[in-house]
């Protein structure tokens, strides 16, 4: 009897301690790179708000981080920049309810040494522009919207030999802070970096020209239970968070872009 009291002891300290560290693990979020600003600082901004939270990001194209969660990488929320990969994950099962539009997001210009507004993405075709940077459109919603943008504009055959691919449009941004390309096919929200230089100087691209960077994001299954994952996704749909996408270049569900 007293060995079967201890043992139910034991089993149930082990229960507790389990249950601790796994409180303790962060909230594992994957990202779709537009969002490397804005989602850290809703992160921010929901920590301050709750003690004790932790949340890790990871950004990457929607397509890759889809086909990770798809093969079992432990993820517990997942933000895309196309609605599509969510709604593939809810079809397998991987997603905990429906998945969520959290965002609208806005495809532009962005070419550092000229003035804002004065390259649009028909003047891409001219010689004086060597390298055009975007995201890769196999895997990156970004990418796909900039190919089909080029095509409706009539220049994607005169500049597609000069097309330098970023893994994502986090990485595209990148390739024309460096100057390893003239102009870029970029997110508008990726430019609302404090630290970026000449970020100002972007032309919108119609959004009449591509298919809608409709943005959605789930609770994976795995997280159903996560009260702190639950806890996230939550404050993200609230209209502080709204707010904060919203001066990030976004729109929002009910919202209108800046």
């Amino acid at each position: 009897m007293r060995f079967a009291r201890t043992l139910s002891a034991v089993t149930a300290c082990l229960a507790l301690l389990a249950l601790r560290a796994a409180a303790a693990e962060p909230v594992r979020v994957a990202a779709a790179s537009d969002l490397r600003y804005a989602l850290a600082e809703l992160r921010t901004q929901h920590v301050s708000a709750r003690p004790g939270a932790s949340i890790e990001l990871v950004f990457g194209s929607s397509g890759k981080l889809a086909a990770q969660i798809a093969n079992g990488a432990p993820f517990d929320l997942f933000f895309s920049a196309d609605a599509a990969y969510p709604r593939r994950l809810r079809d397998k099962g991987l997603c905990a309810g429906e998945p969520r539009l959290y965002a609208r997001g806005r495809l532009v210009v962005w070419c550092p040494r000229e003035p804002a507004g004065s390259v649009t993405i028909a003047d891409l075709a001219a010689p004086r522009f060597r390298k055009l940077a975007i995201a890769n459109p196999r895997h990156a919603p970004y990418g796909q919207r900039a190919r089909q943008a080029l095509e409706k504009a009539g220049v994607l055959s005169a500049v597609e030999q000069r097309l330098v691919l970023g893994e994502n449009v986090s990485q595209a941004a990148q390739l024309v802070e460096s100057g390893a390309a003239e102009v870029g096919l970029v997110a508008l929200s990726l430019l609302f970096n404090p630290s970026l230089e000449r970020a100002d100087r972007y032309t919108l691209v119609p959004e009449s020209m591509h298919q809608p960077l409709d943005q959605s994001f789930c609770v994976l299954e795995r997280a159903a239970a996560n009260s702190e994952a639950v806890a996230f996704a939550s404050y993200c749909e609230s209209q502080a968070a709204r707010d904060t996408l919203r001066r990030y270049g976004f729109a929002t569900p009910g919202g209108k872009f800046p």
